[in-house]
């Protein structure tokens, strides 16, 4: 595989991962029914609910995308270490908001009359398993990113000043086209360099 294909392919796995936490994150990923109390209740909860960490996450892997577009080198070899830790949080986070004890609490949280029920039951979706599989996305891009980044081509200096990073030659005294294009960058063509 070449480095093109290799930096597209993390960043497709980075974006598709943290588009999947983000999509998931606003669903519905458990239900909690009291049948038993006096009124019956019946509390859906999405991900945001149980656990605002996971769509903070997403947001998260997203800004790391362009930052592994942009960056080259070391820093982008960092980015990729960020989007691992950002990948397994919200892995982890997403499993662990679906725990029975959490969900209860949650739902209690929103609705005190679920504590006066006498028979809870707790269901879960599977939008939460998608957020854990986007976690484990953005975890890969950065596992890649960490392994082959140092290869990939950074963005394009096409764009940049001509020499930038580099002293500027100072024109002839005779040269009015010299003089104006100092006075263009903002420099005084009456003070002498050094």
């Amino acid at each position: 595989m070449n480095v093109r294909r290799e930096r597209a392919a993390a960043v497709l796995a980075c974006a598709a991962g943290a588009g999947l936490v983000l999509l998931a994150a606003g669903r519905e990923w458990a239900a909690v029914r009291a049948h038993g109390a006096i009124t019956p209740i019946d509390r859906t909860l999405t991900g945001a609910d149980l656990t605002g960490a996971v769509s903070a996450l997403g947001w998260a892997g997203l800004a790391a995308l362009a930052a592994l577009v942009a960056t080259r080198g070391r820093v982008r070899a960092a980015v990729g270490a960020l989007l691992v830790l950002l990948g397994a949080g919200a892995a982890y986070t997403a499993a662990a908001a679906v725990r029975r004890s959490h969900v209860l609490a949650t739902a209690e949280e929103h609705s005190t009359l679920l504590r006066l029920g006498a028979d809870l039951s707790v269901t879960t979706t599977w939008w939460w398993a998608v957020a854990a599989a986007g976690g484990v996305l953005m975890a890969a891009a950065g596992v890649l990113t960490m392994v082959r980044g140092h290869r990939w081509p950074g963005m394009s200096a096409r764009y940049d000043r001509p020499g930038a990073g580099r002293p500027a030659r100072r024109p002839a005294p005779d040269d009015p086209a010299g003089l104006w294009k100092l006075l263009d960058r903002g420099e005084d063509p009456t003070v002498r360099g050094e």
